[in-house]
């Protein structure tokens, strides 16, 4: 019964997470905001929210290490899994933008920042405000440079007739979703480990990591068969500074955070090894078989880390 509730926590809080972004748009566009603002937003947040909603709720309920085990899963799954089969399945990839010179940097600077919060094996609150910072200077950093994200905004979506009372239900129903999901998801998911004998860490870095990352995975997919790399590149660097910044960050304020670095040192350390060979691919343009050859090596090198005892 609990993988049922799993399943549908995880399908409420995915559904509401789109509701959100859809009907928010739906409103920006209804006001005249720019379309730059919305997509920067949206790109940042919008596909973050049930990683968010997931690790607050694990924090709330006095569960730290699924909190960050859920942050450094999405991050391994949004490069190692999402780019490896996005290039292994996509043909003649190539970039108009200069993602290494432009963006490559922001997908390195939340992860020094993580190792250095994690020093002491505690991320608090005032850290956790750092994190939202980050957030901040790189949608100034963004602002900068509104062509990188014009692109992901809807234009069907800004035809349409706009109805107060349609997009507020909807909205309504995302937040319930969301909240409700994410409540949900924590605590069945907690229930499954303890059923299974294993830790929290492995159900959240695994199951609730892959879950809360199919936005990401639908986006990218949708985004390749367009021919459009740099939006897949550029939402998943978006994505992983969202998942540090604002879903870390928000967990940290609600509570305080511990983490045993030696004890889930080979999942940091895979999380470490496919944010680099992002970093490199980039710099040398290997949208190619052999980069998702080697992106999805990592990942099942965390899936055999996590399940050997299984096995």
């Amino acid at each position: 019964m609990e993988y049922v509730i799993f399943l549908i926590s995880m399908g409420a809080l995915i559904y509401g997470a789109n509701y959100i972004i859809v009907e928010s748009e739906r409103i920006a566009l209804h006001f005249n905001i720019s379309s730059f603002v919305i997509g920067a937003t949206l790109i940042a947040v919008g596909t973050s929210l049930p990683e968010m909603a997931a690790s607050m709720a694990a924090s709330s309920a006095g569960k730290p290490e699924m909190a960050v085990a859920n942050v450094i899963g999405s991050v391994t799954f949004n490069i190692a899994l999402v780019l490896g089969i996005i290039f292994l399945i996509s043909k003649n990839l190539t970039t108009k933008r200069d993602i290494f010179k432009k963006d490559a940097a922001w997908a390195l600077f939340p992860l020094i920042i993580f190792f250095i919060m994690i020093y002491d094996g505690t991320i608090g609150k005032f850290e956790g405000f750092i994190y939202f910072a980050l957030m901040g200077a790189y949608l100034l950093y963004l602002s900068m440079d509104a062509k990188a994200i014009e692109s992901s905004i809807d234009k069907e979506l800004a035809k349409e007739k706009f109805a107060w009372g349609k997009t507020l239900l909807f909205l309504l129903l995302g937040f319930i979703f969301v909240i409700l999901g994410a409540n949900y998801t924590v605590e069945s998911a907690s229930t499954i480990a303890r059923g299974l004998g294993v830790s929290e860490w492995i159900i959240s870095l695994l199951l609730i990591a892959f879950g809360s990352s199919l936005p990401e995975l639908v986006v990218s997919i949708t985004a390749a068969k367009k021919g459009n790399t740099d939006m897949v590149i550029g939402n998943i660097i978006g994505s992983n500074i969202a998942n540090f910044s604002i879903v870390l960050g928000s967990a940290a304020i609600v509570n305080p955070l511990t983490l045993d670095f030696s004890k889930y040192g080979f999942d940091i350390l895979c999380m470490s090894a496919a944010s680099i060979m992002l970093i490199f691919i980039t710099a040398n343009k290997l949208y190619n078989k052999s980069a998702g050859i080697g992106l999805l090596i990592i990942i099942t090198l965390m899936l055999y880390n996590s399940l050997k005892e299984f096995l």
